[in-house]
């Protein structure tokens, strides 16, 4: 089968291509010029270069194909810099859901994220209208939206590798945060994570198959863990002993506020808000309609974790 990927040179895509060519699809990929190098090692890929920005580009990716997968995303965004939600997340997607429109793909599958919502933080609310787009759009179409996604990274980084980096490799205890003064509900929040390879799978498996169109899937693996029992689980992964201390998230937003549009501040004000929104969702039954084996969250599935 022909399939249409967007999305591809990331941490999530390498595993769709991946999943796909297991699969024996037939792999369309649009690449911007001197991102080829990205996908090395992969093979049996057809890549296309080219903006996505470009209608003919879009046009020779698509054409051909029967199925369509968007999976663009960024978790921080540099509008100075022409990187933005709005951009990436709905602009973008509503081309390429036009274009699928017009050569009547007879399936659209769109990469979102679990908790989006329309007046949620800027990268909730671009999702969501990519979402509503996508639903009025006539596609036979299917959204999933994951929690967490943690896995091995391909010269990327994951949310576990940038936790490493930025927090647990630090000779400073690690922060549970909390609003208002409130203390006790420090580091409460809850994450699903689900594997990178597991998320894969459900995309890849929901490929034309009539059962799944027209619907919305959250993804998230088979526990939830709160903040401070995820930074526990890493440590462990990592063999080092961390300390957590309760770390009130106004003055940090303040700082962030100043700081935030420079890229090596660790995090944003909207990040700040979503981790203490929490991000949980039930995939018992998914995993089991899906005939997936979920991989858990645990030390030794983030045993990637030791080596760069």
């Amino acid at each position: 089968m022909k399939v249409a990927v967007f999305g591809s040179t990331g941490f999530v895509g390498k595993y769709l291509l991946k999943s796909l060519i297991n699969h024996k699809h037939d792999i369309y990929t649009l690449v911007r010029n001197g991102s080829e190098y990205k996908l090395d090692g992969l093979n049996n890929i057809n890549i296309l270069n080219g903006e996505i920005t470009n209608n003919t580009a879009l046009d020779q990716t698509i054409m051909n194909c029967s199925s369509v997968i968007y999976n663009i995303g960024i978790i921080r965004q540099f509008v100075s810099k022409g990187i933005s939600f709005e951009k990436l997340h709905y602009e973008y997607t509503k081309q390429v859901i036009d274009r699928a429109v017009h050569y009547k793909i007879k399936h659209f599958i769109l990469m979102s994220a679990n908790g989006v919502k329309l007046d949620g933080t800027g990268y909730q609310s671009t999702k969501f209208r990519a979402e509503e787009y996508l639903k009025k759009s006539g596609l036979n179409y299917t959204i999933f939206r994951p929690s967490l996604i943690f896995g091995k990274p391909k010269n990327d980084q994951e949310f576990c590798s940038q936790l490493r980096d930025t927090m647990l490799n630090l000779p400073i205890p690690a922060p549970a945060f909390f609003s208002g003064v409130n203390i006790s509900g420090a580091g409460k929040f809850k994450m699903s994570p689900i594997h990178v390879e597991n998320v894969a799978d459900f995309f890849i498996k929901s490929i034309q198959n009539e059962k799944y169109y027209n619907q919305t899937h959250c993804l998230g693996g088979l526990k939830s863990y709160n903040w401070k029992e995820i930074i526990s689980i890493i440590s462990l992964a990592l063999k080092k002993n961390k300390w957590i201390v309760p770390a009130p998230v106004a003055p940090i937003k303040m700082v962030a506020f100043l700081l935030d549009r420079f890229k090596l501040f660790p995090i944003t004000r909207d990040q700040l808000t979503m981790l203490l929104e929490g991000n949980t969702c039930e995939s018992h039954e998914l995993f089991a309609d899906f005939d997936i084996t979920p991989i858990e969250f645990s030390p030794k599935n983030l045993s990637y974790l030791r080596t760069k």
